[in-house]
């Protein structure tokens, strides 16, 4: 019955509106943009913004006169079914229509290359439909309707995400969109609590509140290595303030980022001298002895004992371009330096 009436309203649209021909001639543009990219003509997945700029256009077009013409032609199903035609004639395009109060938001993935893909804002402006905003940032975008403000502003959250490394990890930017009469603008970003970016395993998204699970920085971070420390911070809604804060979760492997304090501290001491920070971090005089001032770390993995709350583990080092392993161990809360060596001594 649904795809009836959508074929039904597809029909509608192309014979019963004022500009009859402007649906199919709008279509026919697309897909021949799409076979100019396909040739290698003058789009293709290197290309500039600003190669896409006649492909959003004619999108932009299809829906602001479906949204003109209202009715059917305006519901999310209806946009989506159209839009969907067009994604199909580009290829590798992926569009979504979510409906958020008053407005129509679109997800468009379009293309890999830096800043293409975009979130555009569809609503009414000086009474007639039109564009009102686009958002463009690098990564697949996704809309998430977000909860009303108290005086019935209506927002929605913009996720921006990276592709995924071969252990789930990508670069994850989220954004509050809020309308403010008859124009829309960021109000919070992830950006402003994370300024060095985000790396997140996984985060989910309801209508007032957003979880996020991602590696935080810290020193001795090792990218590609397991069992480093993740956390899970929880995002909410604040009427008070019209924005979102921030409540801390839990840690995962919160030993590692423990350690790898007790690890920086160890070459600060080494290198500026200090032996009263050392004496503290390596409790043996005939290992602290051992121990050269131009030791320093090396980009590895470290090599826990294999348990869920590892007690020794080994940290790798070098000295004058020769390994060494480093062994600390935990007593209580504190990690101490147990054992060290070149490794091929």
């Amino acid at each position: 019955m649904l795809i009836g009436l959508a074929m039904f309203g597809a029909a509608a649209l192309a014979t019963e509106r004022p500009d009859a021909a402007g649906p199919v001639d709008r279509l026919d543009q697309f897909r021949e943009l799409a076979r100019s990219r396909a040739s290698g003509e003058p789009v293709d997945a290197d290309a500039s913004p600003d190669a896409y700029r006649e492909m959003y256009a004619l999108l932009d077009e299809e829906i602001v006169e479906s949204l003109s013409t209202g009715g059917l032609y305006a519901s999310a199903g209806f946009l989506q079914d159209r839009l969907d035609t067009f994604g199909e004639a580009w290829g590798a395009a992926a569009v979504d229509v979510v409906r958020v109060d008053r407005l129509v938001v679109g997800a468009f993935q379009m293309s890999d290359a830096p800043g293409v893909n975009s979130v555009r804002v569809y609503g009414r402006l000086g009474g007639e439909a039109a564009l009102l905003r686009t958002l463009s940032r690098d990564g697949r975008p996704t809309v998430y309707p977000w909860a009303p403000t108290p005086t019935g502003a209506a927002q929605f959250i913009a996720a921006w995400e990276g592709p995924a490394t071969g252990r789930g990890i990508r670069a994850l930017r989220l954004d509050l969109v809020r309308q403010r009469g008859d124009d829309v603008g960021v109000v919070w970003s992830t950006s402003d609590v994370f300024p060095d970016g985000l790396k997140a395993r996984t985060y989910s998204v309801r209508r007032d509140e957003i979880r996020v699970r991602y590696e935080p920085a810290y020193r001795g971070r090792t990218p590609g290595c397991e069992g480093q420390t993740e956390a899970e911070d929880v995002f909410r809604a604040a009427p008070e303030s019209g924005t979102v804060v921030r409540r801390a979760g839990r840690q995962l492997n919160a030993w590692h980022r423990e350690l790898r304090a007790t690890v920086a501290q160890l070459f600060d001491a080494l290198a500026s001298g200090d032996e009263s920070s050392l004496a503290k971090l390596v409790p043996d005089v005939q290992i602290r002895r051992r121990l050269p001032p131009t030791l320093r770390p090396e980009a590895a993995c470290d090599a826990a004992d294999g348990t869920a709350h590892p007690v020794t583990v080994s940290v790798a080092a070098t000295a004058e371009h020769t390994p060494w392993a480093l062994t600390f161990q935990r007593g209580g809360a504190r990690w101490r330096l147990a054992a060290a060596g070149p490794v091929l001594e």
